[in-house]
């Protein structure tokens, strides 16, 4: 079973439809199943609104499979920031894909941040 996390980053592009959305689509359409943080919602309806349409290509909501971490993240967020500096969101996301990452095998992070990607492949993620 092929399985990913997925960054927001992923669903704006791909919702406003910018530049190599549909080979991202693609991308993602090979997995079996897409986690992320609920945070993802926010983001997405936060890029739809500064964009000023409600124009969305693809929704990601209803088949996205959320991850509520029942504790703080706060070992999975230090492993993250002694590899580097992110962003409050992008910070979150990675944390919440090294949870995911301790139940699931082989775990993809996916992300059009070139930083974020960086850092999740220096802690062993594949597919950023």
């Amino acid at each position: 079973m092929r399985i990913a996390y997925v960054d927001s980053s992923c669903c704006i592009a791909i919702s406003l439809g910018e530049p190599g959305s549909r080979d991202l689509l693609s991308r993602l359409d090979r997995f079996d199943r897409l986690y992320s943080s609920n945070l993802l919602e926010a983001e997405l309806k936060s890029a739809l609104a500064r964009e000023a349409t409600s124009i969305v290509l693809r929704d990601f909501l209803p088949w996205m499979l959320w991850i509520f971490p029942p504790r703080r993240l706060t070992l999975e967020i230090n492993q993250i920031l002694e590899e580097g500096h992110l962003k409050g969101p992008d910070l979150w996301h990675l944390a919440c894909a090294l949870f995911l990452r301790s139940k699931v095998e082989d775990l993809a992070f996916l992300t059009l941040d070139k930083r974020q990607g960086s850092i999740a492949h220096s802690l062993g993620f594949r597919g950023f």
